[in-house]
């Protein structure tokens, strides 16, 4: 077995354990309301943290480069309201158009 998938049976373990122990301890009483916002604020602002890090980040530090370049693109055509697959298929073809240019 690999490290990569050792790794995904240790995430959805844990992933399952979270969610009973949730369960578990909380039953069937209702959370306060300050916790559901939190909670509904939590998954968007961890995966707007991995698009940056994966988009600037290398192993020398951080980099500007035709991810970048798709993200603005993506950016641009999600302001402009265009469904997601036209985003990401203009996100894919910027990036690649300054990686054959560059």
């Amino acid at each position: 077995m690999t490290t990569v998938w050792i790794t995904i049976a240790a995430l959805a373990v844990g992933t399952f354990a979270a969610k009973a122990t949730g369960t578990l301890v909380l039953g069937t009483r209702e959370l306060p309301q300050r916790a559901l916002q939190v909670t509904a604020l939590l998954a968007p602002a961890l995966l707007a943290g991995l698009v940056i890090y994966e988009t600037f980040g290398t192993d020398d530090g951080l980099a500007v480069d035709a991810r970048a370049a798709g993200l603005a693109a993506a950016i641009l055509a999600m302001l402009a309201k265009a469904p997601m697959i036209v985003v990401m298929l203009v996100a894919a073809a910027v990036a690649a158009g300054v990686r054959a240019f560059s």
